[in-house]
């Protein structure tokens, strides 16, 4: 009795989770920028598209994504087509106001980066899988 009511329970859990992640699609603003944040609001980012815009040029001309993790410390992390690169000094902290929000389970395409959001932090990569970074409260990896 006892193992059909366990069993019961574990495939009703089962039944909840979400079988597949969701892509979605993110709008760019006027500049050609598109922001957004994690559900957590701990984690925002910006992505230029190559050619960068009128007010910002990404080193090497793009395209470029920015994030921002607030907690428990203020990091960016940025990728461009040929590296991750993890700042710890960040001249204008300005994370986490966008309007978009990549809810958990869902990914997205951004200029030929991907970013999956999950609740144990965001992954974004460039297409290829070459370059990228995992950003989450517990720590970053960048590669």
């Amino acid at each position: 009795m006892l193992r059909s009511v366990m069993l019961g329970a574990a495939l009703a859990a089962a039944l909840t989770l979400p079988t597949t992640a969701a892509e979605v699609e993110l709008e760019a603003s006027d500049s050609g920028q598109i922001e957004f944040v994690m559900p957590s609001g701990n984690i925002g980012c910006i992505v230029t598209p190559e050619g960068g815009t009128d007010v910002y040029q990404p080193e090497g001309g793009g395209p470029e994504i920015m994030c921002d993790r607030v907690e428990p410390e203020y990091v960016r992390v940025v990728l461009g087509d040929d590296s991750a690169e993890e700042l710890d000094e960040v001249a204008d902290p300005s994370c986490c106001g966008a309007d978009q929000v990549l809810q958990y389970g869902e990914w997205t395409t951004l200029e030929g980066f991907v970013c999956y959001s999950e609740r144990t932090g965001l992954t974004c990569n460039t297409e290829d899988e070459a370059h990228g970074f995992k950003l989450a409260r517990a720590g970053i990896e960048t590669w």
